[in-house]
């Protein structure tokens, strides 16, 4: 289905009320996206739009659902975070509550519908990553009026060429990398970054490349360490003391599981982190290479968006409300190729969006001499 033009004033009448939260990982650009909405629906159909606080949590509290105007969103343009709040372990279907002063999971789901419907929404428009998207879906299918946004610095949902907030985190994790050369060659060291990602390696892959890393580690390519060890000894026998080495959160050893740094629960999701350690030691101690590891964590998502994210976000936010004006619900706006069009969130949820390992990114970064950890060697070299 792909997005139809507004009819502008035409549409009067057809939407009344719409609503608007931010769910899961905040990212650069989720508030141009509720600029955009807010904008939209003031010039284009002239009804009523709410923002719902702290993602889904927000139609459970008083006071968690209120008017925004054009006022509201004045400025926020550049802004990272969401002025909704945001909260990525807010599962109405699966909620922490304590009953009798013990903790249980309960399906809250009723009241979310209850208070959707209270309010007499006709359109819910959810900006999200997978997990607040497949919330969203199972809400649409128990009846509500849902249209999505694709969201998250991972950029790892399926269906839609870039999320907004990727590019952003990609061109932190580049400076980070551009700082750590001069650093690395000074004093001959090796210098690991880990970088975000969970399960697909779009960051360390992206940033990787555009900061000349010598060495990318992915989820998508398991890597023997000796391999990596191969790469960097090799650097310094052609005269190369020091070496960048890129490490998605979600990378493994071959043979082994992902590293956590929290253990998962029944209704949270294990958190990654901790390969970049595993690696820097392995390198430190084992190939005889002074090592240092860098967790950039949230300064990945955090802060201005750039450009491009801002302009995608603009014209994802727009389009969201356009596609409501024509009743596509159930569906989530996307951008493919040079233009933003929409497909359902049945179809957006089917199979995640991983890096493709046969690809032109992957193929020119091979051919650029980066390794990934996956490289044959001399068997002798094998020996951990």
């Amino acid at each position: 289905m792909a997005i139809i033009k507004s009819r502008g004033k035409e549409s009067e009448g057809k939407l009344k009320r719409l609503a608007i939260l931010t769910g899961g990982g905040d990212a650069p650009g989720l508030n141009a996206v509720i600029r955009a909405a807010v904008k939209t629906v003031y010039h284009q159909c002239d009804c009523e739009i709410l923002g719902v606080k702290d993602g889904f949590d927000g139609f459970l509290e008083t006071g968690g659902v209120n008017p925004l105007t054009q006022a509201d969103v004045r400025g926020i343009l550049p802004r990272g975070g969401t002025i909704l709040g945001t909260a990525n372990r807010g599962n109405p279907f699966a909620r922490e509550v304590i009953h009798n002063g013990q903790v249980v999971i309960e399906d809250l789901s009723g009241q979310i519908i209850d208070a959707i419907h209270a309010l007499n929404l006709d359109v819910l428009i959810v900006v999200g990553g997978d997990g607040t998207l497949r919330i969203a879906n199972e809400l649409f299918q128990k009846g509500v009026p849902v249209v999505g946004v694709p969201k998250t610095i991972d950029n790892d949902i399926y269906g839609t060429d870039f999320s907004f907030g990727f590019d952003t985190a990609v061109n932190i994790a580049s400076e980070a990398i551009d700082r750590l050369h001069t650093t690395a060659e000074s004093h001959h060291r090796v210098m690991v970054l880990e970088l975000m990602g969970r399960d697909a390696g779009f960051i360390a892959l992206h940033a990787g490349m555009a900061g000349g890393a010598d060495v990318i580690l992915i989820p998508e390519i398991p890597f023997h360490l000796d391999a990596i060890c191969y790469k960097i000894q090799e650097r310094v026998r052609s005269g190369s003391h020091f070496s960048i080495v890129a490490v998605a959160e979600g990378a493994r050893p071959f043979g082994k599981e992902q590293v956590f740094a929290i253990p998962g629960s029944e209704t949270y999701a294990a958190r990654l982190g901790g390969v970049g350690n595993l690696v820097g030691k392995y390198i430190n101690d084992l190939c005889g290479i002074e090592t240092r590891v860098i967790v950039l964590g949230h300064l990945q998502r955090g802060g201005s968006p750039t450009a491009f994210d801002r302009q995608l976000a603009t014209r994802l936010g727009s389009a969201a409300v356009r596609l409501a004006l024509n009743n596509g619900f159930g569906r989530m706006v996307a951008l493919q190729g040079q233009r933003i069009t929409d497909i359902s969130l049945d179809e957006a949820l089917s199979v995640p969006k991983r890096v493709d390992i046969h690809g032109d990114t992957l193929q020119t970064a091979r051919a650029l001499g980066i390794a990934f950890g996956d490289e044959t060697l001399p068997e002798e070299v094998y020996t951990h």
